[in-house]
């Protein structure tokens, strides 16, 4: 296993900005062969779908192996994935299709932790339908994710259980197998959130147990395309609300509308990179893909060990939860400083990250920040280097102290 920092930033144009980007929780940046596999899908031309004709069939063949590249990257079929302009628009449209068969007998399960996108969604869809809604809690202040209250929450009135791989602001990994072996004890479907996940770690969704696993291609190098991954079999079972004339077969029933062509040769392209990152692998791309993840996941914890560290050294930095398993996520406040100054400050020194309740609309509540700005959100990702990290930490030990000078 190996990773080299310095091979992996120089295929990054936007990096030589001089900007710390900090920001890649919210979306990352975009390597050189991405851009490429786009800006040639363009130049050779392309189609609508399904022609007789030669540009036809070139987008035809860039769909269907942007559908394998999603499958070896989360370890699902290829036949199962289903595109979209992001995951909060395939959600939404899931979440549609799997409340038809919900009534006033019916529970679904959510979870505290997660994003809007893989709450609200589901809220509204079961409100329709007069389904009763069921709350996992967080624990308050660690922002952990406690797997034993499922044993309590999911019955057998249960449909479906919806909960994130990896909180967006926390970086909590919760234990969705233990969850997901509760729902599927009573015959209840999971859907997972993996958009904070699938940048940091090897995903292998069938071993999560994910029925439905959601994905956004921008959060790992790619351009702005979601993906929802679920078993061919299982997504027969579903009738989402379509055009007459449109195709009627899986997955392309649950995809409104022509697909971005050009932005889907950009999504192979991301996965062949990311599967690139250790020089060192070998075999399948599927194989190649959980050893680079695997040397991914180990270059940022170490990074994010030296964000922590510098971090509890700084008195006036007050970290938001303590998970004992996270992503290289941090969330945290500055006494005497509101989170969107501090953002303001950061951004003055070229350094990049986010403020604000950053969607985790239900979490920030929890945790009792919500009302008063939330906090300030930075995330490393694979392109991020210990500069980065140190020069976050020098501009927040500037900040001043509250109630004098340092």
């Amino acid at each position: 296993m190996s990773f080299d920092i310095k091979r992996v930033r120089t295929l990054y144009p936007a990096l030589s900005d001089g900007y710390a980007w900090l920001d890649a929780a919210a979306g990352t940046q975009v390597p050189q062969p991405v851009i490429d596999a786009i800006a040639a899908a363009y130049t050779t031309g392309i189609g609508n779908s399904h022609g007789a004709f030669p540009a036809s069939a070139r987008s035809d063949a860039i769909v269907g192996r942007a559908r394998q590249a999603v499958a070896d990257l989360v370890g699902g079929d290829p036949r199962g994935v289903v595109f979209g302009p992001n995951m909060t628009t395939l959600t939404y449209r899931f979440a549609y299709a799997l409340a038809k068969a919900w009534g006033p007998d019916d529970e679904i399960v959510l979870s505290r932790l997660d994003h809007d996108a893989n709450v609200r969604p589901w809220v509204q869809a079961a409100t329709r339908a007069g389904a009763r809604i069921r709350w996992a809690s967080v624990d308050v202040p660690s922002g952990e994710l406690p797997a034993e209250q499922y044993d309590e929450l999911v019955t057998e009135r249960t449909r479906l259980v919806a909960v994130t791989a990896a909180s967006n602001i926390l970086g909590t990994m919760p234990d969705v197998r233990r969850i997901t072996e509760r729902a599927h004890a009573v015959g209840a479907l999971t859907y997972v959130d993996g958009v904070h996940a699938t940048p940091h770690m090897p995903i292998d969704m069938a071993a999560l147990g994910a029925d439905f696993y959601a994905t956004s291609s921008y959060k790992w190098s790619g351009p702005h395309i979601g993906a929802v991954i679920a078993r061919p079999e299982l997504l027969e079972r579903l009738r989402p609300d379509k055009l007459a004339s449109s195709p009627s077969e899986v997955p392309d029933r649950f995809e409104t509308g022509t697909l971005p062509f050009a932005d889907l040769a950009g999504v192979s392209a991301a996965v062949d990179h990311l599967a690139e990152l250790d020089p060192d692998a070998t075999g399948t791309r599927r194989e190649r893909l959980l050893a680079s993840m695997t040397a991914v996941e180990a270059y940022e914890q170490a990074e994010l060990a030296h964000l922590l560290k510098g971090l509890s050294s700084l008195s006036h930095v007050r970290l938001v939860g303590s998970p004992s398993r996270r992503t290289a996520t941090v969330y945290f406040n500055v006494a005497g400083h509101s989170p969107q100054r501090v953002a303001e400050h950061l951004a003055a020194r070229k350094i990049n990250v986010w403020d604000g309740h950053c969607y985790a609309w239900e979490l920030t509540q929890a945790l009792g920040i919500r009302d008063g700005g939330s906090a300030v959100r930075a995330g490393l990702v694979h392109y991020n280097d210990r500069s980065d990290v140190d020069r976050l930490l020098e501009a927040l030990d500037d900040l001043p102290r509250q109630g004098g000078h340092r």
